[in-house]
Parts: structure tokens; C-alpha cells; sequence
């Protein structure tokens, strides 16, 4: 430091002596902390709401009613006939079962959702889902098993559904058949090793 900056810094530590920090209570809020936090909530909320759509994509709007003892069917473009047939019949190992049972719409939505998802991920290949006919139910006949219709055909990890053999529960019941998941062959080996 050259003789002048130091003559600079001593001038400015003399003049800077009597200064002292202000304290002061009297702050001005620039917020209002009930207000944050309501707007805290709010946000969360909505976070929450579209978490929730996000983890569960199926629809509840556009369904077409299907009557009671009418077949369900789907097979994506490409899937073999031999395939479909296999699934028609009831040939597959089913690996889940999913029970609609005594379940709102909403848990039904749910249920069906968890168990393609996660059985996709693990490797499960055709499962059962047992919708019943649901004669009675309101606002219409077949509610349950109208919606399973609707919902499988908006996931990509199905490639084909049909309704069940009576063995499996007739037209109470529907065969899914689940895509290979990419990591088949690692599933595959991690199953062989458990069993």
C-alpha cells in the first residue's frame, strides 16, 4: 500500500469514529406475516391438487355407459392375434388381482391406477380386475365396470383388456395384459434369483 493510501485510510478511520449504527425498534413490516402464510397455504394447496392429478392421470369425464352383460375389449394396433386370443381365454398367469369391491369410484380410480403402475414396474404381465357387473348402481348401471373400460384405454402401459372367462368372474371381470417393461430381462433375472 503506497504512502498516500495509507494517509487515505487513516483520514477515513478519524472522521468515522463518532459514527454509530442506528438502533432503532420502529421498523416499517414490509409484510404482513398472516397474510405470507395464507398465501403459503393457498399455494400449497394448489400444489397439492395438481400433485394429485399428476399421480393419477385417469379421467372421471366422457365415460360411456356399458350395459351389465356386454363384453369389454381392447387390443392396441400391432398386438398379435394369438396374443389377444391368449388373454381372451384366460391363459395368461394372472400375477395381480385388483378387487373393486365395496370401493367408491374415487378408490376404484385409484386402486386400478396404483396396480397397473406398479405392477408395470415389476414386471407383471396380464392381471385381474374384478369390477363386478354392478346391476344397480347408480347414476347407472355398470358404473364401475364402465369406467374400467374408459380408464384402461387411457394407459399406455395396457395393451390389451377383455373380459373375463366365468372361471374368472365372467362380466364382473376383466383380463388386462401389461406391456414389457424395458427392463424385462433385469426383472426377469431379479425374480429367478428370489425364487
Amino acid at each position: 500500500m503506497s504512502h498516500f493510501e495509507h494517509d487515505e485510510l487513516d483520514s477515513f478511520f478519524a472522521e468515522m469514529q463518532d459514527v454509530k449504527p442506528i438502533i432503532s425498534d420502529d421498523k416499517a413490516q414490509l409484510h404482513d406475516p398472516e397474510a405470507a402464510l395464507a398465501e403459503k397455504q393457498k399455494r400449497a394447496s394448489l400444489q397439492a391438487s395438481i400433485r394429485d392429478k399428476l399421480k393419477n392421470p385417469l379421467s372421471m369425464e366422457g365415460v360411456k355407459p356399458v350395459p351389465p352383460d356386454d363384453f369389454i375389449q381392447f387390443q392396441q394396433p400391432g398386438i398379435q392375434d394369438g396374443v389377444f386370443k391368449k388373454l381372451r381365454l384366460g391363459k395368461y398367469p394372472l400375477e395381480v388381482v385388483i378387487s373393486m369391491a365395496g370401493k367408491t369410484l374415487d378408490e376404484s380410480r385409484n386402486l386400478l391406477y396404483q396396480n397397473v403402475i406398479s405392477g408395470h414396474e415389476k414386471g407383471v404381465r396380464a392381471l385381474l380386475i374384478k369390477h363386478g357387473t354392478g346391476e344397480n348402481s347408480k347414476p347407472f348401471p355398470a358404473l364401475k365396470k364402465s369406467y374400467v373400460n374408459h380408464w384402461l384405454r387411457e394407459l399406455e402401459e395396457v395393451i390389451a383388456f377383455h373380459t373375463a372367462q366365468p372361471m374368472h368372474g365372467g362380466f364382473g371381470a376383466t383380463y388386462v395384459l401389461l406391456k414389457k417393461h424395458p427392463q424385462q430381462k433385469l426383472i426377469n433375472r431379479e425374480k429367478n434369483r428370489k425364487g
